[in-house]
C-alpha cells in the first residue's frame, strides 16, 4: 500500500515555536547550544563508560544504551526545528513527515524500557545484593537490551502502518515542532477511531505498565532501606537510586503532564513546551545528573582528564 495512494497532501506546515519573529534568534542559539550539550554530554558517558573498566557492570551497561537513545531521540526532532527557525517556508514532506514521527515514537519507547531495565537492576542490586551478579549477568543484560528495542520498533510500526491507512484531504497545518501523532490524527479527514484504541492500548504497554514497573521496584528498595539498621547503609543506597529516580521524575513528569492531566496543557503552546521538555531538556540533563550525583562517574571523568592532561605534556 503505497503512501501516495492514501494521501492528497504532499507536504506537511510546522507552525514551530510560538514565538515573535524577533526573538528566532535568541532561540535558535539557546536550542542549538543545547542539543550540542545533550550530543557531547552523552557521548561522553559513553566514552567513560567504554573506557573505565570499573563502568563494566550491568548499570552502566544501561546506562551506555539510554546515552545513545536519549542523542538519537534529540536528533529525530531538535536539527529539523533549528532549520525551520531560519527559514520562512517550514515545510516537512509527507514521507519525512512519517518517518519523523516513526523514530520519535521508537526512541521515546525505548527511553520507558530502558529506564525500566535500569529499575530492575537497582532493585537486584539492593534488595538482593548476595545474588546481583547471579540475577544481572550478562546475558539477562543483553535480553532486556534487545527486548527493549522489539517491543519499541513494534510499537512505533504500528502506529505508523495504521496512520499510513489514512487521508489527509486538505489541512496540512501542524501546530507543532515535529510530526507528533496525536497532532497528525487531528489533520485527518479519515475515521481514527482504530488509531485512538492502538494509542490507548499501546500508551498503557509501553508508558504505563513500565512506570508501575518502576513504583513497585522502588517500593520493594524503599522497604529494604527501612531495615537497614544503620545510616550508612540507607545513605549508599540512597545515592545508588538517587541519579535513577532524577532520570525517571523528568522523563515521566513530562510526559505525564502532557497526556494524562489536559487540563494541565490543554493550550497548543502548552503543548509544545511539555514536548519541548522530553525531547531537549531531559536528553540534556541526563549526563549531568549521571556525572553529578555518582560518584563512580565523578571518578571515571576524573581519570579522564588525568589522562588526557599526562599527555597534553
Amino acid at each position: 500500500m503505497s503512501l501516495e495512494n492514501q494521501s492528497s497532501v504532499s507536504e506537511f506546515l510546522l507552525l514551530g515555536l510560538p514565538i515573535r519573529p524577533e526573538q528566532q534568534a535568541v532561540f535558535f542559539t539557546l536550542f542549538l547550544g543545547m542539543y550540542l550539550t545533550t550530543v557531547l554530554g552523552n557521548l561522553l558517558i559513553m566514552l567513560l563508560i567504554q573506557l573505565d573498566s570499573h563502568l563494566h557492570t550491568p548499570m552502566y551497561f544501561f546506562l551506555s544504551h539510554l546515552a545513545l537513545t536519549d542523542i538519537s531521540f534529540s536528533s529525530v526532532t531538535v536539527p529539523k526545528m533549528l532549520m525551520d527557525m531560519r527559514t520562512k517556508y517550514k515545510s516537512i514532506l509527507y514521507e519525512e513527515c512519517i518517518s519523523q514521527m516513526y523514530f520519535f515514537i521508537f526512541f521515546t519507547d525505548l527511553d520507558s524500557f530502558l529506564i525500566t531495565s535500569m529499575a530492575y537492576d537497582r532493585y537486584v542490586a539492593i534488595c538482593h545484593p548476595l545474588h546481583y551478579t547471579v540475577i544481572m549477568r550478562e546475558e539477562l543484560c543483553v535480553f532486556l537490551v534487545a527486548v527493549s528495542w522489539i517491543l519499541s520498533c513494534a510499537s512505533s510500526l504500528s502506529h505508523t502502518l495504521l496512520l499510513t491507512r489514512l487521508s489527509f484531504c486538505a489541512a496540512n497545518t501542524i501546530p507543532h515542532v515535529f510530526c507528533d501523532l496525536a497532532a497528525l490524527l487531528k489533520l485527518s479527514c479519515s475515521d481514527i477511531f482504530l488509531n485512538e484504541l492502538v494509542m490507548f492500548t499501546v500508551g498503557v504497554v509501553v508508558i504505563t505498565l513500565p512506570f508501575m514497573c518502576i513504583l513497585v521496584s522502588y517500593g520493594y528498595i524503599g522497604a529494604t532501606i527501612l531495615r537497614v539498621p544503620s545510616t550508612k547503609g540507607i545513605h549508599k543506597a540512597l545515592s545508588t537510586c538517587g541519579s535513577h529516580l532524577s532520570v525517571v521524575s523528568l522523563y515521566y513528569g513530562s510526559i505525564f503532564g502532557q497526556y494524562l492531566f489536559p487540563t494541565v496543557s490543554s493550550s497548543i503552546d502548552k503543548d509544545v513546551i511539555v514536548a519541548l521538555m522530553y525531547t531537549v531538556v531531559t536528553p540534556m540533563l541526563n549526563p549531568f545528573i549521571y556525572s553529578l550525583r555518582n560518584r563512580d562517574m565523578k571518578e571515571a571523568l576524573g581519570k579522564l582528564f588525568s589522562r588526557a592532561t599526562f599527555f597534553s605534556w
